[in-house]
């Protein structure tokens, strides 16, 4: 399989055209890697060739390397994969180097061969590693190209030079957003961060590249790491003006981190390392820290979560065998911030909306929500006048159930009141066609039970969305008793056509996200009650790597929406409550009228414009904090409130695939995303040692810790989630 074609122009141009067989976007491989040192050594030894230009065969440049690479040089390095890892990487290392050296004498720097990269489209990861390594940087004029390094992301770095490039290119500050965000430019923005060189018609990409590689001169291959007395713009760690952007570089990780991501620490330390040596050595210092991430279990548990199993799932992983059932005509019953939220990201797909409320002021206050979030993309330019009107054009607000005539798709989004939702079942059932699929957005009523309301309940299926609509990247889906294939299929690619990552789990109280959301929260209040001091509370869960402690997040939700779950589980479950010392708590607060953000009182105080002004020390005149928490048991039992939760799910049959309980609670509401989720938590500490925490909880706090069957037997045989010893959950 060739991934990179070699050809010489009539002007002595090699051009290497990067084109990968069998994908829409290329990924660099061990034999693209192979090729393309061969492709760089024959332009080199050639002398009829007096230049190089790198660029793709695609609409895009790159999407990155292949992780499995990575997999593969750690597995094949035997009992050392350290060195394996390390040796693989440096390889890549003296590749892009040679790229970067041109052939040339070292001593006079001259003889070198120009080499430039042609970048038509995207360019990501070693996409844009390769290109810095490169003379000189073209990009086509493309608005939708995104150019930068997002490796942070999935739990590592950029670990192939762009690391170092980066930051001697441009200086720590300026690189810091590049690399320890993983923030991607379009190519405008690209050159003018300095990234990139040239932005040029798309047209003229590939004759401006070479046209300047004809017209290199021997200066124009020496990088400036490579001249004599070269300062990095901003200054070195311990120089006057650069010490302080490591400072303030090592808080903003730690703010961002609370030290729960090896990844950030790792490249600010290749950083403030590098910069204090040689570029060579610099590169090495870089590919030690990566292999110390790598080596580092929570890097593969985010590759396996956010990369590899995330992509699997938007592929249809677990969808049924039917024919396409891509969506045409939705029509969103509700216009309220759930429904709205629908039609938006509906709309912004192409999908024909119909959004229907019982008043037509409502109906529209609904679609005004798409024209105030178009009119923010305006004013930062990322939306223009025709986009907005087009996206606007798809939505028609009614309040006439004829509308909705010709749907193929129905979300239900009204309130939460099962007499409600099955009279707005009744009525669109009455017209819609006898093909189409019936979806609630429900968040806690059983699938089941609103399917009966369905005169075809085969048909009935829930989507659940996360609020705010248009910004959370995960839906569940939920399969009632009489679900057919066909409407999971139907849902799963309209949850494709939105361009957000599905879930599929089975009908059952809370389903799965809200089932470990809820005791996450709960055990934070209990605590809170228990005298651990509120604070303490948020914290313990942040320096987890949560993004918000569950007492700001109860506060997010609303106390009111709790109390009103917490009434209505106990109607259904009696005796068998649990949340007794929870509901003292919950009832109270709303009884204070401090119903959180919403009410401007919660657990938080808070200014006029909804800003938080610190925890609201009434709390502890009811519950008094205590001295002497201990911070190990607090997050043992924040972590097993929902992770027990999540082995129930997969034990009941709620859940049927560990990817989608992993990358759901990452994606559904932020669980520790180091770790990979629930599962991937678990196999980094191992059954053996989580066991044996729910027994010290369970004897002290009580059955809701009790260690699931599954994970005792786990426990007693070695096996694990994931690899070569993972579990077989019967069906």
């Amino acid at each position: 399989m060739t991934e990179f074609h070699y050809d010489v122009d009539a002007d002595g141009v090699a051009v290497i055209t990067w084109d990968v067989p069998g994908k829409t976007m290329n990924v660099m491989s061990f034999e693209g890697l192979r090729e393309l040192e061969a492709a760089i050594d024959k332009a080199h030894a050639d002398p009829a060739v007096k230049g190089i230009v790198i660029t793709s065969g695609k609409a895009d440049f790159a999407g990155g390397m292949d992780l499995n690479v990575l997999a593969d040089m750690r597995n094949n390095a035997g009992d050392n994969p350290a060195q394996g890892l390390f040796d693989g990487i440096m390889s890549m290392h003296a590749l892009l180097r040679k790229i970067e050296l041109a052939g040339m004498d070292r001593k006079t720097q001259k003889g070198g061969k120009p080499t430039a990269a042609a970048l038509p489209g995207t360019a990501m990861g070693i996409g844009l590693e390769l290109p810095l390594s490169t003379h000189r940087i073209f990009a086509a004029d493309n608005p939708k190209a995104q150019i930068g390094l997002p490796e942070i992301k999935v739990g590592i770095f950029p670990g192939a030079g762009g690391t170092t490039r980066l930051s001697w290119k441009l200086g720590a500050m300026m690189a810091a957003p590049l690399l320890l965000e993983g923030k991607a430019n379009d190519p405008k923005k690209a050159k003018a961060a300095g990234v990139i060189d040239e932005v040029v018609p798309a047209d003229q990409l590939l004759a401006t590249a070479k046209a300047w590689v004809l017209g290199a001169k021997d200066a124009d291959l020496v990088k400036p790491w490579d001249t004599k007395g070269y300062k990095v713009p901003g200054g070195t760690p311990y120089s006057a003006p650069g010490f302080p952007t490591f400072v303030g570089a090592s808080v903003m990780v730690h703010a961002q981190t609370w030290g729960a991501y090896p990844a950030a620490k790792a490249l600010l330390s290749a950083v403030y390392e590098g910069l204090q040596v040689p570029f060579d050595t610099a590169l090495k210092i870089e590919a030690r820290h990566f292999v110390s991430v790598l080596m580092n279990p929570s890097s593969s548990a985010m590759i396996r979560s956010l990369f590899v199993n995330k992509g699997a799932l938007e592929k249809g992983a677990n969808r049924p065998d039917v024919p396409d059932e891509k969506v045409k005509k939705v029509g969103v019953l509700g216009a309220g911030m759930m429904g709205a939220g629908i039609a938006y990201v509906s709309a912004v797909a192409g999908i024909e909306v119909v959004l229907l409320d019982s008043t037509i002021e409502a109906a529209e206050k609904g679609k005004a929500y798409s024209t105030g979030i178009l009119d923010k993309g305006m004013k930062r330019g990322k939306v223009t006048e025709e986009k907005k009107a087009k996206v606007l054009g798809q939505i028609t607000t009614t309040t006439d159930y004829a509308d909705l005539e010709g749907c193929d798709l129905i979300v239900e989004a009204v309130f939460e009141d099962p007499k409600v939702k099955a009279e707005v079942t009744a009525k669109a059932e009455a017209v819609i066609p006898e093909t189409a699929i019936y979806a609630s957005n429900t968040s806690t009523l059983p699938i089941t039970s609103l399917a009966a309301a369905s005169s075809r309940p085969e048909q009935f299926i829930g989507i659940h969305f996360f609020s705010p609509v248009d910004k959370m990247l995960l839906v569940e889906i939920i399969k009632g008793a009489k679900t057919g294939p066909r409407a999971v299929a139907k849902a799963l690619d309209y949850v494709r056509q939105i361009r957000k990552t599905p879930i599929v789990v089975n009908d059952a109280r809370f389903f799965y996200a809200n089932r470990c959301i809820i005791p996450y929260i709960n055990e934070g209040m209990r605590l809170a009650s228990e005298g651990v001091p509120l604070p303490m509370v948020d914290r313990a869960a942040q320096l987890l790597g949560f993004p918000v402690g569950p007492i700001t997040l109860v506060d997010e939700t609303s106390l009111d929406l709790g109390a009103k779950i917490a009434k209505a589980t106990k109607a259904a479950m009696g005796n068998d409550y649990p949340d007794e010392a929870v509901d003292e708590v919950v009832f109270w607060m709303v009884d204070e009228g401090r119903l959180g953000r919403k009410s401007k009182a919660g657990f938080f105080n808070y200014d006029e414009t909804g800003k938080r002004q610190g925890y609201w020390k009434g709390f502890n005149d009811k519950y008094p904090a205590l001295e002497g928490a201990a911070l190990e048991e607090v997050q043992n039992r924040l972590m097993m409130a929902q992770v027990l939760e999540a082995v129930r799910a997969l034990e009941e049959g709620v859940l049927e695939d560990i990817r989608e309980g992993d990358v759901g609670a990452i994606l559904g509401w932020g669980f520790a995303p180091w770790s990979g989720g629930p599962f991937g938590w678990l196999d980094i500490i191992g059954a053996e040692k989580a066991v044996a925490i729910c027994d010290g909880l369970e004897a002290k706090f009580g059955a809701r810790f009790k260690a699931p069957a599954l994970l005792r037997k786990m426990a007693e045989t070695g096996e694990t989630f994931y690899g070569p010893k993972a579990v077989t959950v019967a069906a």
